[in-house]
C-alpha cells in the first residue's frame, strides 16, 4: 500500500449567506442559494498535519468562495487565507492542500472554480467546543455559529449524513450568529441568527 504524501486532521466550520437550512448541501449543489448567489467561508484548524516532511500542526486556513448561482453550475471565485504563523514552506503546503493541487477532497471542487482570487496571510484565531465555533482572520473574516439542537435536553447537534461535502460526509447543523466576509472582492455581513452554518471534524490525505 502506498504511503500518503500528506495528511491533515482537525476541526472545520463554515457560515454562508443562505438561510437556515442551506439548500446547497442537501441538493448536491443543484439548488438555487437563498440569496441567488452563495458566499461562504470554510475555516479549518489543523490539529495534526504533515506534507512530505513539513509539519502543519496547529496552523489554520480559510477557503473563501462565491458562486454566482447554483454551486453545481460552477464559475466559483475562490481565495485562501493562510495563518500568518506559517513559514513560507508551510504556507505553500497548506495552499497545495486547500486548493486541491495536492489532490485529496478539495481537488474534486477544482473543476467548478472559474477564478482563483489569490492568497492572503492573516493571524487566524479559531476556537470551538463541539457546539459553538468562531474564527477571525484579521479584518477579512469574522464568523461564529451555534449548533442546532433537537431539544434543550439534547447532547448532540442535529446533523446531515452521507453528504458530498469535502470536509466530511457528516455535517452538524448550525446557525450563524455572525458572518462577516470582506476578502477577495467577496462581501457579506449578517448577525441576524437566521443564516446557515455547519461544523465537523475533518481528516484528509493525499
Amino acid at each position: 500500500m502506498a504511503t500518503a504524501k500528506w495528511s491533515v486532521e482537525g476541526q472545520y466550520f463554515e457560515t454562508c449567506n443562505c438561510e437556515f437550512l442551506c439548500p446547497c448541501v442537501s441538493s448536491n449543489l443543484a439548488a438555487r442559494p437563498s440569496e441567488g448567489d452563495c458566499k461562504a467561508a470554510l475555516a479549518f484548524q489543523i490539529e495534526r498535519g504533515n506534507k512530505e516532511g513539513v509539519t502543519l500542526d496547529g496552523l489554520a486556513f480559510i477557503v473563501v468562495l462565491r458562486t454566482p448561482g447554483p454551486m453545481a453550475q460552477g464559475n466559483w471565485t475562490v481565495g485562501v487565507i493562510i495563518d500568518e504563523r506559517a513559514t513560507t514552506i508551510q504556507a505553500d503546503a497548506i495552499l497545495a492542500i486547500a486548493s486541491g493541487q495536492a489532490g485529496g477532497p478539495m481537488a474534486h471542487l477544482a473543476p467548478a472554480i472559474g477564478t482563483f482570487a489569490g492568497v492572503e496571510r492573516r493571524p487566524i484565531k479559531f476556537s470551538g467546543d463541539g457546539k459553538r465555533y468562531e474564527v477571525t482572520a484579521g479584518t477579512l473574516v469574522d464568523q461564529a455559529c451555534d449548533a442546532a439542537m433537537a431539544s434543550p435536553a439534547a447532547t448532540e447537534p442535529m446533523a446531515l449524513v452521507n453528504v458530498g461535502h469535502p470536509a466530511s460526509s457528516k455535517l452538524a447543523l448550525a446557525r450563524a450568529t455572525r458572518s462577516r466576509i470582506h476578502a477577495f472582492g467577496i462581501d457579506w455581513d449578517d448577525s441576524s441568527g437566521k443564516r446557515n452554518g455547519h461544523f465537523a471534524p475533518f481528516s484528509w490525505q493525499g
